[in-house]
């Protein structure tokens, strides 16, 4: 930190933890839970019950909603290949219960609680799912269900509504604000979009620049909140986005996306059914639903991750799949950012690689890149105003920045068919505009198909053309 810390989280209070990406609001929260190295006696615990601190304490992370630094063997395609799924891989019941019988007696009154949660989360239906195949909100409950297991008594979330469609967050909402008052627990959020502060929150603690700012009451914080920006992307970098010149190999096919008759099945359970889909050139989707309806399935399709899509009616640039064409040249005209991407990135690189990355469609940087790959990336990197984390390792980054490298991966080949499935995840207030103007501006050039996936309806882009809605089926 650029200046010594005074925090502290006095009985009764809930707090919420703010600040622009990269301020410094994870090194504040692993001081709090002991991950970071301080001084002895700098940091104090009165929990009174005799517990470690580790136990009084539960951190869901950011990562966790993508499946957690354990996860080391996880590649991007995981998901949609069982055959690469072993017995040994967990399902959703046997690792709540697993986490149910750890944290104590069984009792009557905590099979309640666990029933309870399971009903509020929907969890029932998915007891016997695989975890790897979990979509990223389901994730997030699954952890958050697992944490409140243990009966911490202080609860930190980092972002706890992203990846939750509007139902999902209604009821995490009123999970949290209903814990609030049990006098049982106390909840600390970090949160990158300060507009999402719940009410049962009674103190704001900002993080500026690497240094903690004094705690102010929810009140006085929302009173002197500065605005949000309605523009942020320079009218110099606009104009640059926009004069980018057409390449000679793009795709130029009327019919971008074509489906009929899809369906997807794991086991016994329905993913997509029937399903016909036309994405025109120039149209720009925002694909919309429930958790675990398909929104990810459908678009691994799309970028031909998924090995049903062989057995499927789709044609993509106006090639039908399994026609001769290769992964690879469907993959070199479309750009994509999604949770499962950002899971699958484990490795310590520079940053400057991981967007290079992007160029040869792979996750890690394999291939020596020329400088005029380099200077491409760099270009890249100063629209989305991260040039400065360049050499920057990327698993040191915070959660936001590590979001802007991988949006500039997307956006480094300049292509076609622009995929970003929850692409503001973990981003700041000021950064999330950046990015929706930036979308907007590719937007606006010919040849140019969008395909957006986000739970939020004010995370849209104006450019938005056309909507489809999928449905979880049962």
């Amino acid at each position: 930190m650029a200046a010594p810390v005074d925090f502290t989280l006095d009985e009764g209070e809930h707090i919420a933890i703010v600040g622009r990406n990269g301020a410094g609001k994870s090194m504040l929260v692993d001081m709090i839970t002991g991950s970071h190295p301080t001084f002895p006696g700098m940091a104090e615990y009165h929990f009174g019950n005799g517990r470690l601190v580790s136990d009084n304490i539960r951190h869901i992370t950011f990562r966790d909603t993508y499946g957690g630094d354990n996860d080391r063997t996880y590649f991007l395609q995981q998901r949609w290949n069982q055959m690469e799924i072993d017995e040994e891989t967990p399902s959703v019941g046997s690792k709540l219960e697993e986490s149910f019988r750890m944290a104590g007696a069984d009792t009557p009154d905590r099979r309640q609680l666990q029933e309870h949660i399971y009903r509020l989360f929907h969890l029932e239906p998915l007891l016997d799912k695989y975890i790897i195949l979990l979509s990223s909100g389901e994730l997030r409950k699954f952890k958050l269900a697992s944490s409140l297991f243990t009966a911490p008594r202080v609860l930190i979330m980092d972002n706890p509504f992203i990846g939750l469609d509007a139902e999902t967050r209604d009821q995490l909402r009123e999970l949290l604000t209903s814990l609030s008052r049990d006098g049982q627990l106390q909840i600390v959020l970090v949160l990158s979009k300060s507009d999402e502060i719940p009410p049962f929150i009674t103190h704001v603690v900002e993080v500026s620049n690497m240094t903690v700012l004094p705690k102010v009451t929810r009140e006085d914080y929302l009173a002197n909140r500065a605005e949000f920006p309605v523009r942020v992307l320079s009218e110099e970098n606009r104009q640059a986005i926009l004069n980018l010149p057409d390449k000679p190999d793009d795709y130029r096919a009327d019919e971008v996306v074509a489906m009929h008759q899809v369906s997807i099945r794991y086991g016994e359970r329905t993913i997509l059914k029937e399903l016909d889909w036309r994405v025109m050139n120039g149209e720009r989707w925002v694909l919309a639903g429930q958790n675990g309806a398909g929104k990810s399935t459908l678009l691994s399709l799309v970028c031909a991750d998924n090995p049903q899509g062989y057995a499927c009616d789709i044609s993509l640039f106006g090639h039908r799949r399994g026609s001769g064409e290769s992964i690879w040249d469907i993959k070199r005209h479309i750009g994509y950012v999604s949770p499962e991407m950002h899971r699958s990135y484990q490795r310590d690189i520079p940053a400057l690689r991981i967007v290079a990355s992007g160029l040869k469609d792979s996750v890690g940087l394999y291939v020596q890149s020329t400088e005029a790959e380099r200077e491409v990336c760099r270009w890249w990197m100063r629209i989305f105003g991260i040039d400065h984390l360049a050499d920057r390792s990327f698993l040191h980054m915070s959660s936001g920045e590590q979001r802007l490298v991988l949006l500039a991966r997307a956006f480094v080949k300049d292509p076609e068919l622009l995929i970003l499935d929850e692409p503001l995840h973990g981003l700041d207030n000021v950064n999330r505009r950046l990015v929706k103007d930036i979308i907007e501006t590719f937007c606006e050039r010919r040849n140019k198909t969008l395909i957006f996936v986000s739970h939020y309806k004010e995370e849209r882009p104006a450019c938005i053309t056309h909507e489809l809605f999928l449905r979880r089926h049962s």
